[in-house]
This record gives C-alpha cells, sequence and structure tokens, in this order.
C-alpha cells in the first residue's frame, strides 16, 4: 500500500479558514456533545485527502447520519489513527514538544477520560498554539487551557 506524505500546510490552511466558521459540507455538532473532533478531523482530510470507508472502524463522513464514530468522537479518532493499518492517514503518539502543524493533541483528566481534540498550527520553541471547534480558537496557546492530562498525536503519513 502506497504511503503519500501528509500535507501540513492544507490543513493549516482548511484550519485557518474555518476556526470562527463552519464548512457547510459537515453538520455542526456543537450542540450535540461538541465539534472539536469533527473540526479536527475535517482538518486532518485537508491534508490527507483520503478517508477509510471502513464501517464501524474505519474513518469517513458523508453525512451527519453517516459517519464513523472517530470522525467526531476523541477516542474513537484516536484508536483509529494509531492502530489504523489501512487507507487514509495513520499516527503515533509523540511528546508534546515533537508534534508538528496539522497534528492533533487530545487533552483529558487524570482518569484518562479525553475530550477535546486541537489542532496544532504552530510548535515554536516548545509554545504550541492550536486552532478548535466548541469553543471555536485559532492561535490559541495550548498552555491556556485547563486539562490534566495531554496527548500528542503525530501523523505520520496517508495510505492510499
Amino acid at each position: 500500500m502506497d504511503i503519500l506524505e501528509y500535507d501540513r500546510a492544507a490543513a493549516y490552511a482548511y484550519a485557518k479558514r474555518w476556526a470562527y466558521k463552519r464548512n457547510p459540507a459537515f453538520y455542526d455538532f456543537s450542540e450535540i456533545g461538541g465539534d472539536c473532533t469533527n473540526f479536527a478531523s475535517q482538518c486532518i482530510y485537508a491534508g490527507a485527502g483520503i478517508m477509510n470507508y471502513t464501517p464501524t472502524y474505519g474513518w469517513f463522513y458523508k453525512s451527519a447520519n453517516d459517519r464513523t464514530p472517530s470522525w467526531t468522537g476523541v477516542e474513537y479518532l484516536y484508536n483509529f489513527l494509531v492502530n489504523n493499518g489501512g487507507a487514509g492517514p495513520f499516527a503515533e503518539v509523540v511528546p508534546l514538544s515533537e508534534l508538528q502543524v496539522g497534528d492533533i493533541v487530545q487533552l483529558g483528566r487524570s482518569t484518562g477520560d479525553f475530550y477535546h481534540s486541537p489542532v496544532v498550527v504552530e510548535n515554536r520553541n516548545g509554545r504550541i498554539l492550536v486552532a478548535a471547534h466548541s469553543y471555536d480558537a485559532f492561535n490559541k496557546p495550548l498552555s491556556s487551557y485547563r486539562f490534566e492530562q495531554a496527548r500528542g498525536l503525530h501523523i505520520i503519513g496517508v495510505r492510499k
């Protein structure tokens, strides 16, 4: 299976364009649990260009009612990215200091429950800036969030 480079510039451009707006091609989940992982998936898709149409365990969005849990769920996105051996983007967990533009930070409680998926738009000298939905933001310092733990998901590439 061919591995393509993840287009970080495209993920960044998407995040910048849609951080304070909603792309009408995607449902806005803000009022029913939050839109952060939906937005993160949209940014990843902008950089990857390939979805994984495997029912239930893949990563795709056709409509609000025809999508995988990984498109909108924090833990499901994590599970898809770090375990994906098929088509679409795949990632590894890395220290936050190693995150690059277009990667994902997931914020969680000390209990291990992760609840937010901001997109990295800058990581300079350990100062990470993110974009996010639910609480819309662009160039927001990660340090301004309140969280008990964070995990970094570095997108390695994209399989055709």
